[in-house]
Formats: structure tokens, sequence, C-alpha cells
């Protein structure tokens, strides 16, 4: 479960207070909508079927397997499936291994989503245990599924270009100057990031 409508308001409101800049913003652009996805492996497995495709790709890719899976997306049906099969639904041979290694930590208990470690880089460790899975997917599994308050992905280039809009900067930060920036955000980094987004392309900022 994402950041709720209020912990988004509650998190800009405190943030706002010490950045002029995002005060302005939020006047002009208000408060994002939340942005929520399931909590649980088959998020992290639509992440791995919309890797470097297009957005009608990879529909088609998850629906065909969908079909093969089953509702509940069981790992044991990508871990018994062949090749051939799994390529039935569009899905090449890398995305099956990404697939696999997911559904191998899974099944074998390796990685239990109900039970991710509270500090939030050990969890991004766990997660980034899977094959395909960087940082990045790891942060966003982290903020859009279980609405972890304080996740800052600092290598979102969105992310560092809505800094620059917002906070009129000279340029584009860097990840390490974005991540050094946000410090002075603690712990309401995660509505930060989401409010960077919903100004990103806001033609009025």
């Amino acid at each position: 479960m994402g950041l709720s409508e209020g912990q988004l308001k509650a998190g800009l409101d405190a943030v706002a207070e010490i950045e002029p800049g995002f005060a302005s913003a939020l006047k002009i652009a208000g408060y994002p909508e939340p942005r929520i996805r399931p909590r649980g492996y088959g998020t992290l497995m639509r992440t791995i079927v919309g890797q470097q495709v297009s957005v009608a790709a990879a529909a088609s890719m998850w629906r065909k397997f969908e079909e093969y899976a089953g509702p509940d997306l069981a790992p044991e049906r990508v871990l018994e499936a062949d090749f051939d099969t799994l390529r039935a639904c569009g899905l090449s041979r890398q995305k099956q291994g990404y697939m696999r290694s997911l559904c191998e930590l899974v099944v074998t208990g390796a990685l239990d989503f109900d039970a991710l470690p509270q500090d939030d880089e050990e969890a991004i460790a766990q997660l980034t245990q899977i094959k395909g899975i960087g940082r990045w997917s790891a942060e966003i599994y982290l903020l859009f599924a279980e609405g972890r308050p304080d996740i800052w992905p600092a290598g979102d280039l969105a992310v560092q270009a809505g800094l620059h809009k917002l906070l009129g900067l000279d340029a584009r930060p860097s990840e390490k100057a974005t991540r050094a920036m946000a410090e002075k955000w603690r712990p309401h980094r995660g509505a930060t990031a989401i409010f960077t987004w919903h100004c990103y392309n806001n033609p009025a900022l």
C-alpha cells in the first residue's frame, strides 16, 4: 500500500515549510495523487515484464502471462515452464531469467514480501538479490507497494529534473547532489519524490 493522500499532504506541507520552491509549486500544481501498487512479488514480476519495452508491448505480454500463470501468479508455474511456453507469452530469454530468479527466491523462502526488513537499505539489498531488479526498481516497489515514507530514488532522472525546476537550479543535479540535498527533507522524502514527478511535466511551472 503506497502513501495515502493524507500522508502525501502532511509530508509535502512539512517540506514546503523549509523549501519556498516547493511551497510555490504546491499552490500552482496542487497535491499529487497517491501512487499505489499491490504488495507482493507480482508487482515486481510486472516490473520485469515492462522493462525496456513499450507500454502496449508490456500489457500484451502481461495479459498472455496471466492467462498462463493464473490470477494468483503462482511462482511454481514460472519455474515449471519451459522456454517455449514463456516465449509464447512474448517473454525474452533475459526476462525469463529474471522472472525465474524472483520466483526461486520466493519459493525457497529467501525472499518474503510479507517480512521485508524495516530498515530501508536492508530491504533494498534483499530486493536487489533478484536478477534484473536494481536499486531504482527496489526503491519504487518500497515507495508504491509498501508506502515507506522516506524512500528517495535519487538516481531517477525525472526526480533530478523536477528538482532542477522546483528549486531553480542552474542545471539538473547529479545523483550524488540529489541525494545530499534531500537529507534535510527526511523523513518525508517519499512524498517529495512523488511531488517531483507530479511537477516534472507540468507546463504551469
